[in-house]
């Protein structure tokens, strides 16, 4: 990895996540029940404890988030099929709308940002889409 800065690249990640988190959004919701949303969208309807290791949250926080985003009309609880004792959650059509909506303005946003780079800074960028993608799946393999 000698051709490779992994601290600088660490950074920069941390740096971009930081910007990006923070772009513009339709509305304004904590980044817990934003990470709820968009991991239902993602991968639900799921259990409420296959939430736990994806959010980083305390059971009884986690429950007490879902409620919330049920009482709002955000998530829906229906029995799980397998299992009668519980349920799973999944996304609303409102729900899905913040989902959706703050991609698209993250997309705009960010095609605004990604124009003002010289066309060969696009080119490494789109190249690295594919390398991003892969360091994803490899984070969510079990080690």
């Amino acid at each position: 990895m000698s051709d490779l800065d992994v601290d600088r690249l660490t950074t920069v990640i941390e740096d971009f996540n930081t910007i990006f988190i923070r772009l513009p959004s339709v509305r304004r919701l904590n980044f817990s029940a934003l990470s709820v949303l968009h991991t239902l969208d993602r991968k639900g309807p799921l259990r409420l404890t296959a939430l736990l290791p994806t959010e980083q949250l305390k059971q009884p926080a986690l429950t007490s988030l879902v409620t919330k985003l049920q009482d709002d009309g955000l998530v829906e609880r229906r029995p799980d099929p397998t299992d009668g004792r519980a349920s799973l959650l999944s996304l609303t059509a409102a729900g899905r709308e913040i989902v959706h909506s703050r991609h698209a303005n993250r997309v705009a946003e960010l095609a605004a940002l990604v124009n003002r780079l010289t066309p060969g800074e696009r080119a490494v960028l789109a190249g690295s889409i594919d390398v991003l993608h892969r360091l994803t799946e490899l984070a969510a393999e079990p080690a």
